[in-house]
């Protein structure tokens, strides 16, 4: 009862009152008052969603003080020295390299920007599986890294705790953790049952009971040490853990965790019981093959036994197709059920049945940082680790799970002390052996390799879902992670049974994933297994193996490495057996998967290499050596007939396969094993005997005869050539290649970045990727990662980031340095590294380009020779193959077949032929005894060549060779003898018979059988090795062959005639080439320089060789020249003259074709350019006068135009009218100008904002609302322009077509079914000749050339007559045109004007659509576009001249379109402002129109809208004359607005000065042209009436302190005065053709005075102009600026600060900038990438920012859509009326929005080796790109997105 009523009261008092009670020294009374108290409060069959408990536990926990409070003092005793902090996938965070010990070391960025990493080796990254930083960690992290706050032993000056202080959480928290482990048990139902199945209901509920932990772990060290305490001590569990025993539901739930942990055994209770039965069948040792592996030897007895079980018992293991783990392992607590003793066992334990929740995931890591946490934790997790795997392989969610299982051990294991102690404490190592095994096991099936029936070898299936979705990974991870670590690698490697265990489960992947050649169809589905395949080897065999082989470096670790490669042989031996195999493969079939023979390799490598062992000493017997050669040569020849196209009918996925094999992540754990491998059996077998091998499996055997013709059993004609090609390549990369055989790791490392950069150039991070990582991937580090950039600097030239005019952008990228492509350039090397071949032909053409132009050869080279380093003395019996006469005999039959011109014979062939003599001759075989067992000798073919020697063997000549050739061939003489059809074939009989037959007539014939060949030799190497001969086994192939009736004419046996020498060859062969008969003469090797010899073609080679021959031999150097002595010109043998001319007509004809194509393509480049130079933005001054339709002579005749559609040439009629191809886009660059000249900056911190009001759109707008309230609407929209946001902007290719031909080629556009990048339906296309994109077509004018020649004649009527003709033409009403095509296209193109810009930017008026209102927005186009050109001018007029921006202007055109349309409205004459500018008029009688307000006064007004308002309405074309008339009266208004501007700049006393100082000028005869005069008389009249300046009497004195002189205030009213000026000039350019002279900036003014006609010429620089001498009064000055001033004054509703701001307007912008961005891009990162959003108040998924403005905003974010339209597609509407420049943060790329389009431009941000980094995926620190950024600010301020940046695709309104 007592606990009732506790629970009415306050929770505080409550918790006061007890705390007090438990301080006593007797506290048994507050004790059971407590348990009572909780009983009630924490009773778990309440729904876990109440939150009452939470809030009495927090209540009790504080102890009668608040929560916060608590928290607060709590954290003051916080002792920890870690960091800690827990991340969740996602998080970005930071590693780095110099201060890692671990690989997997890692830190928040706090931390990471608190400690000092300058210059360090760093990078950030985005977190995959999550992590914790690991900041005061001194195992995982040097110190010197740690951060401020971690760097200072916190833990020595906290002051110890007081004891009451936690007393209250000791009590309460096992009963609240005892809670949470209630529910969980409760909660949980089996995958398996029928029950509805919601385990993340359970965890919802239970979010603030697990969010209330982990608050409690971040209160610092003191709290967790209870904690700790509390999850640790198993008396408290045994207390608790149960329930009490009255309570039911305790019990019944205690019951529910009983069953739960039955199954928690790897095998589960049932499976034990088949287990026992299916055992006796195997044997009780556990059986053979997959079984042996798991013998009995209890870690106490190492006993031997079970090594070398009797093989036998494993019959039964392939039968069945699955294979069960034995229960004998050597540790039972691996498989059975699990038994908790604390509350830490059990919350891990349902954390796994639960899979891993991530609340509880960051709970579990939030206490690592105690020490004693940590280590029962990781034991913890260690004997859960079997049931962790078990419960992934079932899990749906298996990668969320493998990522937060990660996410706990790779904190535990990286630690190396807590790996070792779990390892000897809980057998860490036993463990994942075992369930790696367990885990594979559930996936085996029978290996169908070789003998598919009997075979009883299983291997993993690549297909089923454990290595498809990689659910291995966690487990493979963490083994590689504390192999990584010495201590546990030492102790794996001295456990042998441990290592047997493990050769067995790398054996599950030998052979896996069989590929079978389709020989018939072509295979339906292609399995796409091979990546399963190709990771599971690199992850799980290869890796565990690198990480070995790191701690087998040195001498004292021989043993284990002779350990390791006993157990290799030993389960390959096993292997050999399972599968059945003797000495021949089974044809038309490959595995990729050899991990054990690559175990092998490595191991052997490592032992010569780094541990000095004896190499023989770890082979095997010659037959072994003769089986491990068989299926890495088997897949050497794969590849070959991969590319041979052999395999074609498998589909591309095998294409696939030969690539991963030599791809870089893969090659140096597949083919450079297998290479080394080969090479090492090469080097200790019989050299005869390999060499046939490999021909034989390369199928190119019966190829290899000096016949013209042969059949071929196994290839077709088209296959022989390209599969000679690779067996020669193969010997040679094979003879060749240095890699394990005495490079040492700095020779290896520039060879492979030599080669890499050989075949491209490569960005730093591409070649970074493309080497080869050396050992163990996981340690982040590449060969002597230090090396590296030294290295790389040492061969390469690094190319900064360029850009090309057509404005892709490049990335920095390394190339060779020249003497690299001239020394090192290693073509073997680049053959045996690409992926694809077309990059040894890449790498080829660079060479050859790199020769031309060093100017070392011009023609097409030969792959250079390179000179090798010298061998290992262990591998010097690899040169034995350059020396036998096998190989010498091909060598020979190839050069005379080449120079016989037989068929299937290429350059490549003689190039790799040469390759090997070169190789023979350099590498000379050091012993003198020549043959060392002749016996065996003789009835070899030792009638071929004497010797085994290269050198002796090159001058033997050859007289008579015996070959089979079908009856059909040229060279059987018909009168064959009779015997020869019994002649056996050359197939596989002995040599001695076909000799023997013929020898009474023919002594000397030689025959030669490769096939024959190499049986003999294996015959002998198994006689020698074995005892009893084996011979029963090995099958012969038949002698003679059954002949199937159709086959090929039968094969006859003729003798040839040769006499030749390998030497006489290669010199006819250089003849042949040069095709000079005695191409070289008898003394020509005394006169040869060798230089020269290094790089060139076939000729070369030979002359090479030849040279290298002589001066190693004199006997070679006679022969030579005997050879060359001869010079009677030899005849090609048996060769009829047609086919002689047919080669030389073929040459003939060739050389012709060439020369045709050249003279073709230059032809074509010549068209090409003089194209660019019409069409593109090329500077120059010819193709002026054409683009610019206006121009002077245009004006004489019609103009004429070519349609680029239909190619016809006409003018433009009304009828077929001509359009030029335009591209109308609304734009808001004016808009966005500033007054300032600086570029605003990127706000990178809250205190810093962007404020848009001083924008050049803003300041209109507010002027005209300002307007809009005082004064007539209609007279307002006549006043200013708008157009500065959302104004139509114009540009042109300059290409024209009929209008008629446009519309066919749209229909033909709307019917191309192609994916374009533009939408037809809304107009858009590309031009048809430059393809560049537009959406209209303006229509030209007919061309008049009447009046011309009157047009611009200059006059000399005065000005009060041609200021009356300028008024008599605008009371003219426009004549409305007649009906046309023209006509109608013209109103069709002001529609899509209109159609650009949205409703916003057009209606300004009050009544929207009125006349005025369009109006407005037709002369606003014009005034957009003639200031847009102003802007891409540079801002001003003094370049003169045509700009690139000029050749896009079509304001001709566009002048015209809209004059026509602005004819439809006349301007009211009562209205009309000319009459204003040029008459004083009456002023009306005030009353009567008192109720309209007033029109807006004449100095408000914008002079350049006027302008434009006078040319368009004028009847066209305007003479010159009344042009002028008309600037120079508007230059009159806008003087005079200068001057009262200015004279409100002035204080108070300076204008009384300068209004009493020129009134006394008034009088004098030029006053009209004096600003003194006219300066005070504007001051005086301003002052009347209402005076304007009573304003700011105060400010002003305080601004100007400086005194106005009168050069400053000339200089101030020119600068007034200027944009008016340009903007006339520039008008007068384009509508009449006037020429634009340059001038300096200063000139300026006077220039385009002159220009305009306001200056009668160029005046004397002495004098400078005055801007008012310009002036020229149509009535008195004084009259006109009386009548102007008072319309001013005289405004009664108007406030004078008002018409003060009306009056000062500044018509100076700076040109537009987009911001100015931080040099660092971790500036931007760090303060946005966590930055809320201003409108939806979450943190952006994927945060975007507008380079124009700077707002933040969301792309894609579903958050802030509006209408269906994302955040970013909005606000480019909103700021770039349609146009808008994103910068993506997590990406650090750029994304351009044009419409209802979008394309990446790529980023402005690139690293220290000038790349870009597309989302952030290398991490490394980014920096400004100051061009990158130009240009994007130029294409923006060009508006020429559309036509640089080529892939756009549509948004959909979704970014």
């Amino acid at each position: 009862m007592m606990a009732a009523s506790l629970l009415r009261r306050d929770k505080k008092a409550t918790a006061a009152h007890l705390k007090a009670d438990l301080n006593r020294t007797d506290n048994s009374s507050g004790v059971r008052q407590l348990q009572e108290l909780l009983d009630a409060v924490l009773n778990p069959e309440k729904p876990a969603a109440d939150t009452e408990a939470l809030d009495w536990c927090k209540c009790l926990i504080a102890g009668g003080e608040g929560f916060e409070e608590f928290c607060k003092t709590v954290r003051s005793y916080d002792n920890a020295t870690l960091c800690g902090l827990v991340w969740t996938a996602n998080f970005v965070a930071y590693r780095c390299r110099s201060c890692g010990i671990s690989p997997c070391m890692s830190l928040c960025a706090e931390c990471f920007n608190n400690g000092d990493h300058t210059g360090h080796d760093f990078n950030m990254f985005r977190s995959q599986a999550g992590g914790a930083c690991d900041c005061g960690d001194s195992n995982v992290m040097r110190e010197s890294g740690f951060c401020r706050r971690h760097r200072l032993r916190t833990g020595e000056n906290v002051p110890s705790i007081p004891r009451d202080l936690l007393l209250m959480s000791e009590m309460v928290l096992p009963r609240f953790i005892l809670c949470i482990i209630q529910y969980l048990r409760d909660g949980y139902i089996e995958p398996d049952t029928s029950a509805e199945r919601d385990l993340q209901k359970v965890l919802q509920q239970l979010e603030p009971q697990i969010s209330f932990l982990e608050e409690l772990t971040k209160m610092g060290g003191a709290m967790r040490t209870v904690l700790t305490k509390i999850l640790t001590n198993q008396q408290t569990f045994k207390e608790l853990s149960m329930g009490q025993e009255e309570n039911l539901y305790a019990k019944k739930n205690y019951d529910k965790y009983l069953s739960a942990l039955k199954n928690s055994g790897l095998v589960s209770v049932e499976e034990k019981a088949q287990g026992a039965t299916a055992d006796v069948t195997v044997g009780a040792e556990g059986g053979a093959g997959a079984m042996v592996l798991l013998g009995p030897s209890a870690p106490g007895s190492p006993d031997e036994s079970s090594k070398e079980e009797d093989t036998d018992a494993g019959q039964s293991v392939g039968q069945r197709k699955r294979v069960k783990l034995s229960s004998s392992t050597k540790d039972p607590s691996i498989i059975e059920s699990l038994k908790h003793k604390c509350f830490l066992e059990e919350l891990l334990f349902w954390t796994i049945k639960y899979e891993f929740p991530q609340k509880m995931v960051t709970f579990l890591l939030n206490m690592l940082p105690d020490q004693d946490y940590k280590i029962t934790f990781t034991k913890t997790f260690v004997q859960h680790y079997a049931f962790i795997m078990k419960t992934l392989m079932k899990s749906h969610e298996s990668d969320t799970m493998s990522n937060r299982i990660v996410h706990i051990s790779v904190q535990l294991f990286s630690n190396e002390e807590l790996a070792r102690h779990v390892t000897e404490e809980c057998q860490l190592l036993d463990i994942m052996v075992t369930v790696l095994l367990y885990m594979m096991e559930s996936c085996l099936i029978k290996s169908e390799l070789q003998d598919e029936e009997n075979s009883r070898h299983v291997v993993v299936n690549c297909s089923e879902a454990l290595l498809k979705n990689n659910t291995y990974w966690p487990l493979v991870s963490d083994f590689i992670n504390i192999l990584s670590h010495q201590s546990v690698a030492k102790k794996f490697l001295e456990d042998h049974s441990l290592l047997m265990l493990w050769m067995s489960f790398v054996s599950f992947f030998q052979g896996m994933n069989l590929n079978k050649r389709e020989l018939n169809e072509h295979v339906e589905f292609e399995s796409q297994t091979y990546y399963a395949a190709f990771a599971a080897e690199l992850e799980a065999c290869a890796q565990p193996m690198w990480g070995l082989l790191t701690h087998c470096k040195v001498k004292e670790t021989q043993e284990y490495t002779k350990t390791v490669v006993r157990y290799c042989l030993e389960t390959l031996q096993i292997w050999f057996d399972a599968i059945g195999f003797i000495d021949e493969p089974a044809p038309n079939q490959v595995t990729f998967h050899l991990p054990l023979h690559r175990y092998y390799a490595m191991f052997l490598s490592k032992a010569v290499k780094c541990q000095g062992l004896d190499l023989d000493s770890l082979l095997p017997d010659q037959e072994m050596l003769m089986k491990i050669m068989v299926h890495p040569l088997q897949i050497q020849a794969c590849l070959s007939e991969i590319h041979s196209n052999m395999w074609v009918r498998n589909g591309l996925q095998i294409k696939g396969q030969a690539m991963t094999y030599v791809q870089s992540h893969f090659c140096n754990s597949m083919i450079d094993p297998d290479i080394y491998l080969l090479q090492v059996c090469a080097s200790r077998l019989d050299p005869d005997y390999f060499i046939s091998s490999v021909f034989e499996r390369f199928k190119v055997v019966d190829l290899l005869t000096m016949a013209s013709q042969h059949q071929n059993a196994v290839l077709d004609s088209e296959q022989e050539r390209p599969m000679l090609e690779g067996a020669l390549t193969f010997l040679v990369i094979l003879t060749s290649l240095r890699i394990h055989l005495g490079m040492t790791d700095d020779e290896i490392l520039r060879a492979e970045m030599v080669s890499q950069l050989c075949m491209n150039d490569r960005t730093h991070s591409a070649l970074l990727d493309l080497i080869p990582e050396n050992p163990n991937p996981k340690s982040g580090i590449v060969p002597g990662i230090c090396s590296f950039e030294e290295m790389l600097s040492a061969v390469a030239d690094f190319k900064a980031p360029v850009f090309e005019p057509g404005g892709s952008m490049q990335q920095g990228m390394y190339t060779p340095k020249a003497e690299v492509w001239e020394k090192e350039f290693d073509p073997i090397m680049v053959v045996l590294r690409t992926v694809y071949r077309r990059d040894v032909q890449s790498a080829m053409d660079r060479y050859s380009a790199f020769l031309k132009q060093s100017g070392i050869h011009s023609g097409n080279p030969w792959p250079p020779y390179k000179e090798r380093t010298p061998l290992h003395p262990c591998y010097k019996g690899l040169i034995k193959l350059l020396h036998c006469k096998t190989l010498h005999i091909v060598i020979f039959t190839l050069l005379y077949k080449i120079w016989m011109d037989h068929q299937n014979m290429s350059e490549h062939v003689l190039c790799m032929v040469l390759y090997l003599i070169e190789l023979g001759l350099d590498n000379q075989v050091q012993d003198s005894k020549e043959d060392e067992e002749p016996c065996i000798e003789e009835h070899c073919h030792d009638s071929w060549f004497p010797g085994t020697n290269l050198l002796s063997n090159l001058h033997h000549v050859i007289n008579f060779v015996r070959v089979r050739v079908p009856e059909t061939a040229p060279e059987v003489k018909r009168e064959a003898p009779p015997s020869t059809s019994t002649e056996a074939s050359s197939y596989g009989q002995n040599s001695r018979r076909l000799t023997g037959n013929w020898r009474e007539n023919l002594r000397e014939a030689q025959v030669f059988s490769l096939v024959a060949e190499r049986r003999r030799k294996f015959q002998e190497i198994i006689n020698r090795s074995s005892t009893e001969a084996t011979q029963v086994v090995r099958p012969k192939s038949s002698s003679t062959r059954w002949v199937p009736p159709g086959t090929p004419p039968q094969l006859v046996t003729e003798i040839l005639e040769i006499r030749e020498s390998m030497l006489s060859l290669l010199i006819k062969l250089h003849q042949k080439m040069s095709s000079k008969q005695n191409s070289l003469s008898a003394s020509w090797l005394e006169d040869m320089d060798t230089s020269r010899h290094a790089h060139g073609d076939g000729i070369t080679a030979i002359e090479r060789i030849l040279t290298k021959a002589a001066t190693r031999s004199c006997q070679i150097k006679r022969s030579i020249q005997d050879i060359c002595g001869k010079v009677c010109p030899p005849v090609p043998p048996k060769k009829n003259s047609p086919t002689d001319k047919k080669a030389m007509d073929k040459e003939e004809r060739r050389q012709r074709a060439r020369e045709r194509q050249q003279k073709l393509l230059a032809e074509f480049a010549s068209r090409q350019k003089s194209f660019m130079e019409t069409a593109m933005d090329v500077e120059s001054p010819d193709t002026e006068a054409a683009m610019d339709l206006g121009a002077s002579e245009v004006m004489e005749s019609e103009v004429l135009y070519d349609c680029v559609i239909c190619g016809q040439s006409g003018p433009s009629t009304e009828d077929r009218p001509t359009g030029l191809v335009v591209l109308l886009q609304a734009s808001s660059v004016l808009g966005h100008r500033c007054k300032n000249k600086e570029a605003k900056k990127l706000p990178t911190s809250d205190e810093e904002h962007i404020y848009p009001a001083d924008t050049c759109g803003v300041a209109h707008d507010v002027r005209l609302t300002l307007m809009q309230r005082f004064f007539k609407d209609s007279s307002c929209l006549q006043s200013v322009s708008i157009g500065w946001d959302g104004g139509v902007y114009v540009q042109t290719c300059g290409h024209t077509l009929h209008i008629d031909c446009h519309k066919s080629y749209m229909e033909s556009l709307r019917n191309d079914q192609v994916l374009q990048g533009f939408s037809v339906d809304k107009g858009e296309f590309t031009c048809p000749l430059c393809r560049q994109f537009a959406n209209s077509v303006l229509p030209c004018r007919p061309g008049r050339g009447t009046e011309a020649g009157a047009w611009h004649a200059p006059t000399n009527k005065k000005t009060c007559v041609l200021v009356k003709e300028v008024e008599d033409l605008q009371e003219k009403l426009g004549l409305f045109p007649t009906e046309s095509n023209l006509s109608k296209e013209m109103d069709l193109v002001i529609k899509d004007i209109k159609n650009t810009t949205q409703k916003k930017y057009m209606d300004y008026g009050k009544t929207p659509g009125s006349p005025d209102n369009d109006f407005l927005f037709m002369y606003s186009v014009a005034r957009t576009n003639l200031e847009l050109e102003l802007v891409h001018r540079g801002g001003n007029l003094c370049s003169g001249g045509a700009s690139a921006a000029a050749k896009r202007s079509c304001l001709n055109q566009l002048f015209h379109v809209l004059a026509m349309h602005m004819r439809l409205y006349s301007i009211d004459s009562a209205y009309n402002p000319w009459t204003k500018l040029t008459q004083i008029t009456q002023s009306k009688e005030a009353d009567s129109f008192d109720e309209e307000r007033p029109e807006v006064p004449m100095l408000f007004r914008d002079v350049p809208s006027l302008l434009i308002i006078f040319v368009l309405t004028m009847p066209q074309p305007l003479r010159k004359e009344h042009f002028t008339c008309v600037v120079k009266m508007l230059y009159n208004l806008q003087f005079t607005q200068a001057l009262a501007a200015l004279s409100t700049k002035f204080s108070p006393e300076e204008r009384q000065a300068w209004s009493t100082s020129g009134a006394l000028k008034k009088n004098a005869a030029n006053a009209e042209k004096s600003f003194e005069a006219l300066l005070s008389y504007v001051i005086s009249e301003l002052s009347k009436d209402k005076s304007v300046y009573k304003v700011n009497t105060e400010e002003t004195s305080m601004l100007s302190s400086s005194v106005w002189s009168p050069q400053s205030i000339e200089f101030s009213l020119q600068q007034f005065c200027l944009p008016f000026l340009r903007l006339s000039c520039l008008l007068q350019h384009h509508l009449y053709g006037d020429n634009l002279t340059g001038c300096s900036e200063e000139e300026e003014f006077s220039s385009l005075a002159v220009c305009l006609g306001l200056l009668p010429s160029a005046p004397q620089p002495s004098n400078t102009v005055h801007s008012a001498s310009c002036l020229e009064w149509a009535v008195s000055a004084f009259d006109l600026v009386t009548q102007w001033c008072a319309e001013v004054t005289g405004l009664s509703q108007m406030q004078s600060e008002q018409s003060l701001t009306l009056l000062v307007q500044d018509p100076q912008w700076a040109a537009p900038r987009l911001l100015q961005l931080p040099d660092n891009y971790n500036i931007i990162f760090q303060y946005y990438h966590r930055k809320a959003c201003t409108s939806c108040k979450k943190v952006p998924k994927d945060p975007a920012l507008c380079l124009v403005c700077g707002a933040f905003v969301c792309l894609k974010g579903v958050c802030c859509k509006q209408q269906g339209i994302c955040e970013c597609v909005l606000h480019s509407q909103h700021c770039g009326a349609a146009t808008g420049i994103f910068l993506l943060i997590n990406a650090s790329v750029i994304i351009i929005i044009r419409g209802h389009r979008f394309c990446l431009w790529g980023s402005v941000y690139l690293d220290a080796h000038g790349e870009e980094d597309r989302d952030l995926r290398r991490g490394k620190p980014l920096f400004l790109c100051e061009e990158r950024y130009r240009v994007l600010e130029q294409q923006w301020v060009s508006h020429t997105f559309d036509h640089i940046n080529k892939r756009w695709g549509p948004h959909y309104n979704g970014l």
